[in-house]
């Protein structure tokens, strides 16, 4: 019975999932929500949305790196259509390409100032009408940083 009291005390936040890699963060791109899971570490990079079946809608995966540059992207193991999203520091939106179920043919960016990335359904930005140039909520971002417990010194306030 004392557990049952306990467990009932709780508060909400107290009872929701662990944060970690699987978790998902809610981010907004140009007014435009998307829930997504943070890929910080070498390993969720190297993972990404590979094996997996499909993605739900409005869902996608962030990385970020550790300092801007020129990154690529491919599809080995990835079984889902996507679109690739490339964002500089201050989190701009400079290009968007498609990105095809098993292609492992690298996808560059044009700009050399990257430092975020995001996959999400092929077509997701198209269906948004988000074009180059719109803004991620770099509030949101850094708060879901923090509660993984990760500081970049890349990113622009």
């Amino acid at each position: 019975m004392l557990f049952l009291t306990l467990a009932i005390s709780l508060k909400k936040e107290d009872r929701l999932a662990p944060i970690n890699s699987l978790t998902y963060f809610p981010i907004s791109i140009g007014g435009h929500e998307l829930q997504l899971q943070l890929a910080l570490s070498p390993s969720e990079k190297k993972k990404g949305l590979m094996h997996r079946d499909s993605l739900a809608k409005d869902h996608g995966m962030l990385f970020l790196f550790d300092y801007p540059d020129q990154v690529s992207f491919w599809m080995r193991n990835t079984r889902i259509p996507l679109d690739i999203a490339y964002f500089d520091a201050s989190g701009r939106l400079k290009e968007v390409h498609p990105l095809y179920p098993f292609d492992e043919t690298s996808v560059m960016s044009r700009c050399r100032e990257i430092l975020i990335a995001i996959e999400t359904n092929q077509e997701w930005f198209a269906q948004k009408s988000i074009r180059a140039g719109a803004l991620i909520d770099m509030a949101a971002l850094n708060a879901a940083l923090s509660r993984r417990n990760y500081i970049s010194q890349a990113i622009v306030p």
